[in-house]
């Protein structure tokens, strides 16, 4: 079976104004995702999640690398073609305030993706809006409110209902609850979660967060300013990480009920090297304890430690 959407060596550089340097936001991304699966990408501000889900979906054009979704070739798509695609890529941004318009009702809002794609008359249009309202959990009569009249995760359960509305194949979501309160939070999770198994969907969950990817994500890939450092199921990466970053990362989970001889914290120091001058060999080397001679001038390649069944990638000299 071939896999819904592929990644191939991706790459998005920004021009810096008044210069000849560029950021290296993303820097040769490839993994492959298949249908109905859940790959959560996770690491610190500025790592290049967030430009990894927008050029994913064209939203961003990328400076190289190739990406296809359910067999085509996205850069090859004409805009026509584009437009018609994007009704089975969808996207939930990371604040619900500033991805509404302000000056149009909810039902409007809702409605217009099928206008857009000519989906339907107006009464079947009218009759999606209530469909997708009480999808998540919302009542009929929001349809006539604006968004500033609802809460922040009410509003967030109006951009997923917008997101699911042309029944796309994938769901990019950034950060999709990370400026709701932790109750909040396990509901929209719990949501969404209930709508991959009921709609079939694909998610591309970007967080900052490990403890919610963890919670819906079948996959995990760790970023460093704009490389996947590791990459296997949650399961493995979260029970036994294998990059220095990963460690760090997941000892700085919470415990609940933290116990005497536990967790043990690796604390990184130093600040995360600039994308506009990263570091040569592995980028990773100015903040690991673990670095040695060689980290300092051979980028180290992605190598799969894992079995045939469960891939487990970490791009790392201690695993040469």
């Amino acid at each position: 079976m071939s896999a819904l959407l592929r990644v191939t060596k991706l790459t998005k550089q920004f021009p810096v104004k008044g210069s000849r340097s560029v950021i290296h936001a993303v820097n040769g991304v490839s993994f492959s995702q298949e249908a109905g699966e859940t790959i959560g990408i996770v690491g610190e501000s500025g790592c290049g999640k967030s430009t990894l889900g927008r050029t994913i979906l064209r939203l961003i054009e990328p400076t190289s690398g190739k990406v296809e979704f359910d067999g085509a070739d996205l850069a090859a798509l004409s805009a026509a073609a584009l437009r018609e695609r994007r009704r089975d890529m969808q996207m939930i941004f990371q604040d619900p305030f500033a991805s509404l318009d302000p000056r149009m009702k909810i039902g409007t809002i809702l409605e217009e993706p099928l206008v857009v794609h000519a989906i339907g008359d107006r009464a079947a249009r009218k009759r999606a809006v209530a469909e997708l309202l009480d999808i998540v959990g919302l009542p009929a009569g929001a349809a006539e409110r604006y968004p500033h009249e609802f809460s922040g995760g009410q509003r967030q359960r109006i951009c997923i209902a917008r997101a699911i509305a042309l029944k796309p194949k994938l769901v990019v979501a950034d950060e999709p609850v990370s400026a709701l309160d932790v109750s909040i939070q396990s509901q929209i999770l719990n949501l969404l979660a209930a709508l991959r198994r009921e709609l079939g969907l694909s998610y591309l969950f970007i967080s900052h967060d490990l403890a919610v990817v963890r919670y819906i994500s079948d996959r995990v890939a760790v970023m460093y300013l704009g490389q996947i450092v590791e990459m296997g199921s949650f399961e493995s990466v979260y029970d036994s990480p294998k990059h220095p970053y990963t460690q760090a990362l997941i000892s700085a989970i919470p415990e609940p009920d933290p116990k005497p001889g536990g967790r043990q914290r690796t604390v990184l120091t130093g600040d995360v090297p600039s994308p506009e001058a990263p570091p040569s060999g592995c980028p990773f080397h100015p903040r690991c304890p673990q670095a040695m001679d060689h980290c300092r001038s051979q980028p180290p390649a992605l190598r799969d430690l894992g079995m045939a069944d469960s891939p487990h990638e970490v791009r790392c000299h201690l695993y040469a």
